[in-house]
């Protein structure tokens, strides 16, 4: 295995950029998704635009990526971990003014500490939704009051445990009569998976190819 080397504390800003997407848009026919797993099983219905924020904590001594933990009573998704985010609004205007948006509506981060510097490839969900990640800098230190109707809690992993791949494992569960494969990273108590798990996929991808 090839060990990989991250310019991650101090984070550089600069060499993140350079090697995300800033172009705008992934192409309609390329998306990354629960298929990446799974050939043969992309989503046919039409699917509902989203934008979640991809949060990089910058601390002086480390890099971390900020979660959120959804509340168990949630229509959609409960009790997951996940980026802070949700379906882009008409009146938005771009993915990443509902990143912004979204990320101070769950988890009252003010948008003054966010520095947005590029997108992931967007990623197709079985659920119906195609997500623009958007990945941002965060600068502490940065009070959080996360809103309890969406919220369970609000933690940070580490970036280079996130872009270990031996801390990349796939599991398989059966959902509609037939197995799944998915990605998913455990940390401590917290069970990464699903689409947050193959957003964080995307993001060591282009990561260590620059």
């Amino acid at each position: 295995m090839i060990k990989m080397t991250y310019p991650l504390s101090p984070l550089d800003r600069d060499w993140l950029a350079r090697n995300l997407d800033q172009d705008g848009e992934t192409p309609p026919d390329a998306p990354r998704g629960d298929q990446d797993l799974n050939p043969g099983t992309r989503t046919p219905i039409p699917l509902t635009a989203a934008a979640v924020l991809v949060p990089l904590v910058a601390h002086t001594q480390t890099t971390t990526v900020l979660l959120t933990r959804r509340t168990d009573h949630l229509s959609k998704h409960p009790g997951q971990v996940s980026f802070p985010g949700g379906h882009i609004e008409a009146d938005d205007g771009s993915p990443e003014e509902t990143a912004l948006r979204e990320t101070e509506e769950e988890t009252g981060l003010d948008r003054r500490h966010i520095d947005i510097v590029g997108r992931l490839d967007d990623y197709e969900t079985r659920t119906g939704f195609r997500v623009t990640p958007v990945v941002a800098v965060v600068t502490p230190p940065f009070d959080l009051v996360p809103d309890p109707h969406e919220v369970a809690d609000v933690f940070e992993v580490p970036l280079s445990f996130l872009l270990d791949p031996s801390n990349h494992h796939r599991h398989t569960r059966e959902f509609e009569g037939r197995d799944r494969e998915f990605f998913a990273m455990p940390y401590n108590d917290h069970f990464i998976w699903g689409a947050t798990a193959g957003m964080l996929i995307n993001l060591y991808e282009a990561l260590k190819n620059p």
